[in-house]
């Protein structure tokens, strides 16, 4: 049997993973649901199921141009504003439905909240001279 360590699987592939994360950058709102370690993991992991799900659909769905090299379908599905607004809604129903389980609950954030930060841009100003 192998070990552990040969068994690591990466938990995205592009350009799934970079999709939900363009998203999550942009909506400050869903990463701010999802800021627990569990939470941020069920999270990607939902996420990026169904947004899997949602871009095999809008390919069944809408003809993309033959490929010539410029840009892969994913791209070219994105270019269409509705088809972005879906797969933000559904990055954003995901993160809503993680954000409610009740499993959760207890979990704090997975970083420092803004008043810890503005306590060590104080410290780092007064100490480090910047």
């Amino acid at each position: 049997m192998a070990e552990l360590d040969d068994l690591w699987i990466p938990l995205v592939d592009e350009p799934i993973g970079g999709i939900v994360e363009r998203i999550e950058r942009e909506n400050e709102d869903i990463a701010k649901l999802v800021q627990s370690p569990h939470r941020l993991l069920a999270f990607r992991t939902f996420a990026y199921i169904r947004t899997g799900i949602l871009l095999g659909q809008l390919l069944f769905d809408n003809d993309v141009p033959a490929y010539d090299g410029s840009e892969s379908w994913v791209e070219a599905l994105l270019r269409d504003p509705a088809h972005r607004a879906a797969l933000t809604a559904e990055v954003r129903a995901v993160a809503e439905e993680v954000a409610a389980d009740p499993r959760y609950a207890a979990e704090g954030p997975l970083g420092p909240d803004d008043d810890t930060r503005a306590r060590f841009r104080t410290f780092a100003r007064e100490h480090l001279g910047s």
